[in-house]
């Protein structure tokens, strides 16, 4: 008996099985950066870039803002809410330009809270369609982000 050649299926398989590999680590890249980030940061005692993101959302009138605003804080998705001053918003909505006075709610949270976040904000904005974004916050004062921690964590 002599060494037979690997059959067809073995070398597709084996090929998918290296390309597979070669996404799965892809996808878990930025989890592995992440976790590497925040073990330097408890090691330092520095702030963790990205680990909390400011949320803009824009409302109708103060009454809702506020009503909006109080909701986030009770539920401590938030540690911080500044209500900002009207403001003329020009848009594009149902192919028609729309001009309004909005008021902008600005939020400072912890970035693991923007699910949480947007999904209580779509529960109870009067839009359709609510104005929410976020950007993660690069540098901040660590006693401000610990502060930030304290106040949305889990009981």
């Amino acid at each position: 008996m002599g060494c037979q050649a690997p059959s067809q299926n073995w070398l597709r398989s084996g090929w998918m099985t290296a390309v597979l590999v070669m996404v799965g680590s892809s996808l878990l890249y930025p989890i592995l950066w992440s976790i590497f980030w925040q073990v330097y940061g408890i090691i330092t005692g520095s702030y963790i870039s990205g680990s909390h993101s400011v949320a803009f959302i824009n409302c109708p009138n103060e009454q809702i803002a506020r009503e909006i605003a109080r909701g986030i804080l009770e539920k401590k998705l938030a540690a911080s809410v500044n209500i900002m001053p009207k403001s003329s918003s020009l848009y594009i909505w149902k192919e028609e330009i729309e001009e309004s006075s909005e008021v902008l709610l600005v939020v400072k949270t912890r970035t693991a809270k923007l699910h949480e976040l947007s999904g209580y904000v779509r529960f109870v904005h009067p839009f359709e369609a609510p104005d929410f974004m976020s950007v993660p916050i690069d540098r901040e004062n660590l006693e401000y982000s610990k502060y930030i921690d304290k106040v949305t964590a889990r009981n």
